[in-house]
């Protein structure tokens, strides 16, 4: 009877307790509901999907300038942060890109401006619509502002051309006769690093057309008040690994400002049937870079990388580069940039690259083999191909039939053997890259392409009923859109003056040809 009566007082007030916490319970839920709904009543807290507008299917990054549609609103409220403080220039060497940012995409040693970079990419291009308009837009996904489009062939013609001039932030120069009368100008012509090249047929002449355009594009860039210039092939698609997004924009916007030029490592499409009609959007695995492979890897794995090929890469193997918009630029070649006053201080990127879609399509063979006029010999197209496979291939193109031709491309191009790409892609020479695919396969399913097809049907009919001298001579009477005084420079005495003075400093340098990776007899040099 003791214990009982001593246990009663315990219970009651364990149920008093168990009360008042039940209690407390059921009303903080209901007090913090209501003063989160009080908060936001009087707009102490913002709703996140009021920051954004109304979602558009055809919207995509970089594409706010799109013709189909109008531009997103913008963003509502409070201004943004200012900039973080740029730190003085350090006078030592600039170390890897990678070593330099943090998680956040800001650099650890050598905070950054806002990542607003102007880019501009130029071209050389007799290519279609097909082609030109996923690598177009694929780039202006990146963050590229500014296109100049060097076109003749296909892409010259009025209802290619007519579409190209449509897109905002697309500039197109036609290769007319003042347009080569203005380049016969170019004080390129009286320098040596360029004339290895001069007055030899198809790709070395294509390598000369290209550096000269280049050299015009450098003027339209500064006078678009550019950041950075990039010259790409509409078969290359800049990869921006590394960054903090995959922006081309975020990742230069990294770079320290004592960098002149960014090279970008080229990788190798490896395609694995031989029936792809759109590459950018069926190619998914491609063959990395000696630059970014260990050197035992790439030495010890050559031979089965090589399959009986020339050389590593089908094509070439040097990449290509981003430049500072800055006095005395000049092209090097396709592949690089100069400066006529220095040298410049350049970096090589240790994981973004260029994705090079070369022999992707086995219509490639014959479509190079028709803009060459060279004898398929193997002396001649020396003459003709600068490098090994695409002599191979031009012969095989202008003597076999189209089964032979079949068979050659399936055994030389193709991989077809499937043990072989998982041993290599185990390895690190194969990688599989779906991010290019993924932004194409995105733009197009959004319509984006046939829609600025069809705006631009307008200006195309136009274009193609309109005479030469009423439509061609208004718009191409200045087609690279520099001014008098700019172009004739290049042939003034003080220009030329000018560019004998500094001959010794930028001019001496030859320009960079594409180059195939280090072969298998040169292992002794890189021990």
């Amino acid at each position: 009877m003791a214990g009982a009566s001593h246990r009663a007082p315990i219970s009651a007030s364990h149920y008093a307790l168990a009360s008042r916490l039940l209690l407390l319970l059921t009303a903080l839920p209901l007090a913090l509901a209501a003063l989160a709904f009080v908060l936001q009543w009087r707009g102490g807290v913002d709703d996140p999907l009021s920051r954004w507008p109304s979602a558009d299917p055809r919207a995509f990054p970089g594409m706010d300038n799109s013709p189909t549609g109008s531009s997103s609103p913008p963003l509502p409220s409070s201004p943004p942060p200012p900039p973080p403080p740029i730190a003085p220039r350090s006078s030592a060497g600039a170390p890897p890109l990678r070593s330099l940012t943090s998680e956040g995409g800001g650099s650890l040693s050598n905070p950054i401006p806002s990542p607003r970079s102007q880019i501009c990419v130029t071209t050389s291009t007799s290519a279609g619509l097909e082609q030109i308009l996923p690598w177009l837009f694929y780039h202006k996904v990146l963050g590229v502002t500014q296109f100049f489009l060097f076109v003749e062939g296909k892409a010259a013609k009025p209802h290619v051309s007519a579409v190209l001039e449509s897109i905002p932030g697309v500039k197109v120069i036609y290769r007319t006769r003042e347009l080569e009368e203005q380049q016969a100008r170019s004080r390129i012509w009286n320098e040596t690093w360029l004339a290895g090249f001069f007055y030899k047929p198809c790709n070395y002449e294509l390598f000369v057309k290209q550096s000269l355009n280049m050299e015009m594009a450098i003027v339209m860039a500064r006078d678009a008040a550019m950041d950075w210039i990039i010259h790409l092939d509409t078969d290359e698609l800049i990869h921006p690994a590394g960054a903090a997004e995959y922006s081309l924009r975020r990742l230069l916007a990294d770079v320290p400002s004592n960098v002149d030029m960014v090279i970008f490592p080229n990788y190798e499409s490896s395609i694995e049937r031989d029936d792809i009609k759109d590459p950018f959007s069926e190619v998914s695995m491609f063959k990395k870079n000696y630059d970014h492979l260990p050197k035992e890897t790439y030495f010890g794995m050559y031979k089965e990388a090589t399959r009986g090929n020339p050389n590593y890469f089908l094509t070439y193997g040097n990449g290509k580069s981003a430049a500072r918009i800055q006095d005395h630029l000049r092209p090097n070649g396709a592949h690089r940039w100069h400066n006529y006053m220095k040298n410049p201080n350049e970096i090589k990127l240790e994981e973004a690259a260029v994705l090079h879609y070369t022999y992707t399509k086995f219509s490639d063979l014959t479509s190079r083999r028709d803009r060459c006029g060279c004898k398929p010999t193997k002396e001649d197209v020396k003459r003709c191909f600068m490098l090994d496979f695409d002599r191979d291939a031009f012969i095989i193109a202008s003597t076999a039939s189209e089964e032979e031709m079949l068979r050659w491309y399936n055994e030389h191009v193709v991989w077809t053997d499937k043990q072989l790409n998982l041993k290599l892609l185990r390895k690190g020479i194969l990688t599989r890259i779906y991010a290019p695919m993924a932004i194409v396969q995105g733009l197009r399913e959004s319509g984006i392409f046939s829609s600025t097809i069809v705006s631009a049907q307008p200006l195309s009919r136009a274009k193609v009923l309109a005479s030469n001298d009423n439509t061609r001579n208004r718009t191409r009477a200045n087609p690279s859109g520099l001014s008098v005084n700019s172009v004739e420079k290049a042939g003034s005495k003080d220009s030329q003056a000018f560019a004998r003075k500094i001959l010794e400093v930028g001019a001496t340098m030859e320009a960079v040809p594409p180059v195939s990776p280090p072969h298998l007899d040169e292992l002794d040099q890189h021990q």
